[in-house]
C-alpha cells in the first residue's frame, strides 16, 4: 500500500507562485508514476500534470503548460509540483496520486491512477 501527503497549499496572489509536496510512505516511490489533480467546487476532478517512474517524461494540461513544472525525487519518496502564474481559475483541492506500479506507460486520466492523497487547497486571488 502507499500513502501520499500532499503539502504546501495556501492562499496566493494572482501571478504569484506556489509549490507544492507529495510525500510518499515506504522507500520504493520509483516503482510508481505519479501525477496531480485538481477539483474546483462543483466540478469534476481534472488531470493536471504527470510524471514517469523515473522523472525522464512529464506531461501536462493545456490549462497549466508552460506555468507549472512537475518533478519527482525518489530518494526523498517526494514528488512536487511548482505552480507559477497563477490565475484566479487554478484555485482548487489538488491532489497527488501514483499508478499501481504495473504498467508499462505513464498514464495521463485518472482511471490510471490507484493511490490518492488527502488533497490541499489551494486559493487564488486577484
Amino acid at each position: 500500500q502507499v500513502q501520499l501527503v500532499e503539502s504546501g497549499g495556501g492562499l496566493v496572489q494572482a501571478g504569484g507562485s506556489l509549490r507544492l509536496s507529495c510525500a510518499a510512505s515506504g522507500r520504493t516511490f520509483s516503482r510508481y508514476a505519479m501525477g496531480w489533480f485538481r477539483q474546483a467546487p462543483g466540478k469534476e476532478r481534472e488531470f493536471v500534470a504527470t510524471i514517469s517512474r523515473t522523472g525522464g517524461w512529464t506531461y501536462y494540461a493545456d490549462s497549466v503548460k508552460g506555468r507549472f513544472t512537475i518533478s519527482r525525487d525518489n530518494a526523498k519518496n517526494t514528488g512536487y509540483l511548482q505552480m507559477n502564474s497563477l490565475k484566479t481559475e487554478d484555485t482548487a483541492v489538488y491532489y497527488c496520486a501514483t499508478d499501481s506500479g504495473g504498467n508499462a506507460f505513464t498514464p495521463r486520466s485518472a482511471p490510471g491512477y490507484e493511490y490518492w492523497g488527502q488533497g490541499t487547497q489551494v486559493t487564488v486571488s486577484s
